[in-house]
């Protein structure tokens, strides 16, 4: 599995997680957050270029917040396309995942 795909200017990362699956659903939004960004900045983008973004929670419960965190990280007039689905993810700890679609700007 490749952590970043880019084609056609374009950038996919697969399913980001926390640094650390025992935190709670703040810390690990946060956390996970940050590992996008900083994949986006090694493939030539960044949040103001998302196009597309899936997010995975263990449980709907944690929805607002996880909300409250992703609202805060995303720039002002650049929110992507999102969906927001509880799903099992594939270690129990883990309670939110995303994937990112990415247009890289030259």
């Amino acid at each position: 599995m490749s952590s970043i795909v880019i084609h056609n200017n374009t950038v996919y990362l697969c399913g980001q997680v926390a640094k650390d699956k025992n935190s709670d659903i703040t810390t690990q939004t946060i956390t996970m957050l940050e590992e996008v960004d900083a994949l986006l900045a090694q493939a030539g983008s960044s949040r103001e270029h998302i196009l597309s973004a899936t997010i995975y929670l263990k449980d709907m419960a944690d929805y607002d917040a996880m909300n409250l965190v992703w609202d805060h990280w995303v720039p002002t007039g650049h929110a992507p396309a999102r969906a927001c689905v509880q799903a099992a993810i594939a270690e129990p700890e883990y309670l939110v995942e995303v994937s990112i679609v990415a247009a890289i700007v030259q």
